[in-house]
């Protein structure tokens, strides 16, 4: 049986690396007694499989983490789980729900084909931040340079950029942008991760482009997978919104 858990990420513990989570939950699911199964050979590993890794420095209301329980074992009762693992967690870790997944479904590194931020914005204006976000979504093509096997590569991003707004108050989760960030100094953007990706790193690194300057914070708000032509998040809250539709935004 596998189960996919859902988790926030949020104030300091944004500073702890992709791996070091990794050894948190190894270390929580062990507490709280959850029978993960493990691998075979020399040195035994648990079975967890986590989606997308979030950059160090970025929090997240919308992580995932795939389990794989010993169904030899006693297993917790599912309802129960996600409480249970949120009184073990670090400050900033919450539980926020789980559903079982059905054998054979992809993984959440490839089941995931989108995701939707809260850029904040430091040493802007808001009119400056709105008249770059009006760029960027008129532009034909929007090019970024990477580096593949030590060798720099350019690529138009401009499909993956699916939609991007200005706030000016609370954004679609539903949480309050810090009050210490002037109203329209908060972006919402809809980022691709599929089949030609776009970071908001780079996103960021675009709009300065345009002149713009300061630090940044970036928030994950949902992950979308879709399955049958629908688009949904791989586990949903119930006030989780409508995503957005296919196509490039105006």
């Amino acid at each position: 049986m596998k189960v996919r858990m859902r988790f926030t990420k949020m104030g300091k513990v944004r500073f702890t690396s992709h791996r070091d989570i990794a050894r948190v939950w190894e270390r929580v699911l062990r507490r709280a007694d959850v029978p993960v199964a493990y691998s075979e050979g020399f040195s035994p590993r648990p079975k967890l499989s986590f989606g997308l890794a979030l950059p160090t420095g970025g929090e997240s209301l919308a992580e995932y983490l795939d389990i794989d329980v010993d169904e030899g074992r006693a297993v917790p009762s599912l309802d129960e789980l996600p409480g249970r693992l949120t009184e073990i967690l670090p400050e900033g870790m919450e539980s926020t729900g789980l559903t079982l997944v059905e054998p054979g479904a992809d993984s959440l590194q490839h089941a995931v084909v989108a995701c939707t931020w809260r850029i904040e914005v430091d040493g802007v204006t808001p009119a400056d931040l709105a008249v770059a976000a009006e760029k960027a979504l008129a532009a034909e093509s929007l090019v970024v340079t990477r580096e593949r096997k030590g060798k720099p590569v350019t690529d138009d991003v401009r499909p993956a950029l699916v939609s991007l707004s200005v706030l000016a108050s609370p954004s679609s989760d539903g949480t309050e942008v810090r009050p210490e960030r002037p109203a329209g100094c908060v972006l919402e953007a809809e980022l691709a991760t599929q089949t030609r990706s776009l970071r908001p790193s780079e996103l960021v690194r675009l709009l300065d482009a345009e002149g713009l300057a300061g630090d940044v914070r970036v928030c994950r708000l949902h992950q979308w997978i879709e399955a049958g032509g629908v688009r949904a998040e791989p586990v949903a809250l119930p006030d989780a919104p409508a995503p957005h539709a296919h196509g490039r935004a105006s």
